[in-house]
């Protein structure tokens, strides 16, 4: 039997940030969010998140028609579940502070963790995606493609009322489209909440990751190179440089981690990470794990001691050897770029 409850010192790969809840297992994450919402929304419909968890650990694995399954090893099984379980607990916090005219009641909530569950489902791919050899090479595209499943989706589980919005709030992930251009479409301001508070889980769960920089470094950087993010076309036709390796990732991510809390976190979202401080006491676990990989990330560059970074969790793919499948995809896409300039 899993146990998800118990604490221990050392913080295990595939659990939490608090180290409580072990966010590879989808029944896990479920019991846990269950345990949050049913004293927030005693009504809540709960039936349509466990159809949405079994629907998703199938679809994850490669066993639902139609799809094949997750094959991107930073965007795996366990970073949607991370995301999930802190949305989960941004959505309570939130809702346990909130004016009762501002309150998202339970099946807003509902619709929204599924939103969530659900946000990266676009890296999949799908059985007529017959020129795609991995999920990473939808980076650009994944969030729409996401809100196209949810579409098909939500109606198969009793929603089909919020895929105006869920097919919206999704974008709050990503960056196919301006933040101004998703509120300008979303009618209702509680609809909006939950989208920052999506958006914000996304940044907030992947950044406190206790493996965050050994993965951004292995496994991210595949996938940029892949989804054409690390060698981008320049408007002239040729390539430009943005990620020369995982370790030129790594390099840039102090900077882009001040971004994200500057532009994104404190800035579009509102903060609203600080809904999370009501369930821990006025402390915010993910907020200080994300400090704390940046300072010691920020260690390991001054002194460029790179085994400082040893740790290599578990993929949580539904292919055999991930790693290596993706690093031979992502040598063969290095070699045919450089060869046809």
């Amino acid at each position: 039997m899993l146990q998800t409850t118990r604490t221990s010192s050392a913080r295990r790969s595939d659990f939490d940030v608090t180290n409580s809840v072990q966010v590879s297992s989808p029944e896990a994450v479920l019991r846990a969010v269950e345990a949050l919402y049913r004293p927030t929304w005693p009504d809540a419909p709960l039936e349509p998140l466990r159809l949405s968890f079994a629907h998703f650990e199938r679809l994850f694995a490669g066993e639902v028609p139609g799809f094949h399954g997750v094959d991107t090893v930073y965007h795996d099984r366990q970073h949607t579940l991370d995301i999930t379980l802190a949305l989960a607990r941004l959505l309570v916090g939130y809702e346990r502070q909130a004016p009762e005219g501002e309150r998202l009641g339970g099946e807003r909530a509902v619709a929204g963790l599924i939103t969530g569950l659900f946000h990266d489902v676009g890296y999949l791919r799908r059985a007529d995606d017959q020129d795609s050899r991995n999920g990473a090479e939808f980076t650009r595209t994944h969030v729409s493609r996401g809100a196209r499943f949810l579409e098909e989706f939500l109606p198969e589980v009793g929603l089909g009322a919020w895929v105006p919005v869920a097919r919206e709030i999704i974008h709050f992930t990503g960056y196919e489209v301006p933040f101004a251009e998703i509120e300008a479409r979303v009618r209702d301001p509680r609809d909006i909440v939950v989208g920052h508070l999506l958006g914000t889980a996304d940044m907030i769960a992947q950044m406190a990751d206790r493996c965050y920089l050994e993965k951004c470094r292995d496994r991210l950087y595949a996938e940029f190179v892949l989804g054409g993010v690390a060698l981008p076309l320049a408007a002239n036709g040729g390539r430009q440089v943005k990620y020369a390796s995982g370790l030129d990732l790594l390099r840039q991510t102090p900077d882009f981690v001040a971004e994200v809390r500057e532009k994104r976190l404190d800035g579009e979202f509102g903060a609203v990470y600080r809904h999370l401080e009501i369930l821990y006491g006025g402390r915010n676990p993910y907020m200080e794990a994300i400090d704390r990989n940046v300072d010691y990330l920020r260690q390991v560059l001054r002194s460029e001691n790179w085994r400082l970074l040893r740790r290599n969790p578990p993929i949580f793919s539904a292919v055999t050897d991930p790693m290596s499948t993706m690093r031979g995809l992502m040598v063969g896409y290095i070699k045919k770029v450089w060869s046809g300039l």
